[in-house]
């Protein structure tokens, strides 16, 4: 991988993007931790619909871990997988309660033996909710581009947040997932991507 074209890439990212943000609507480290375990084969804008009542209903994990099942199931319904993501939430707001005094930790290691919570989640919340750069979140946009842009040959997310790891800076690892989500969303789009309106076009290899 060029390092010199990466950090290129990165220079009109922060001309284009200069101030990326989280998709997910929160307002605390707990709020974002459930709105990324419900995002999973989801859209950032319908959790964001569902959170709108949801963050009101439920203040804080121990509202969640005390909770009817089958109340939470319904609340979060649309979002899909609801039986699966109200488990994991419940579960994950019990240990919160039970080892972090209702407090979501602020190291990756913690997190990712909560219930629903891998590595990916792990890095949203420290990035975003604590500002601590632990990794590249690899979602199905960052998979997409950094293949496409001839960052990474893999479609494992392991694999392509390691390699991404290498060449971009760790001050901007936050801010990379969410640029590549961007430019995912805006122009460089799964089906027809707008190259005539990119603004990497002469640094793209094309990789389809």
């Amino acid at each position: 991988m060029d390092k010199k074209r990466v950090q290129q890439i990165i220079r009109r990212f922060k001309k284009y993007y200069p101030n990326p943000q989280c998709a997910l609507v929160h307002h605390n480290p707990l709020e974002l931790l459930v709105a990324t375990i419900l995002s999973a084969q989801c859209t950032d804008e319908r959790v964001n619909e569902v959170t709108k009542t949801l963050f009101k209903k439920y203040r804080s994990a121990k509202d969640y871990a005390e909770a009817k099942l089958s109340e939470l199931e319904k609340d979060i319904y649309s979002t899909g997988f609801y039986k699966n993501k109200a488990r994991n939430i419940k579960a994950c707001c019990r240990e919160l309660v039970e080892k972090y005094h209702g407090k979501v930790p602020k190291d990756l290691e913690s997190l990712v033996k909560l219930p629903g919570v891998g590595r990916k989640t792990a890095n949203v919340v420290l990035g975003n909710a604590f500002g601590i750069s632990s990794g590249i979140v690899v979602d199905t946009h960052v998979t997409r581009l950094s293949r496409r842009l001839g960052l990474v040959d893999s479609k494992n997310p392991q694999i392509i947040e390691r390699e991404l790891m290498k060449v971009v800076p760790k001050k901007d690892w936050i801010a990379f997932s969410h640029w590549l989500i961007l430019h995912g969303r805006q122009i460089c789009k799964a089906r027809r991507p707008l190259c005539e309106k990119c603004f990497l076009e002469d640094l793209c290899p094309k990789k389809f």
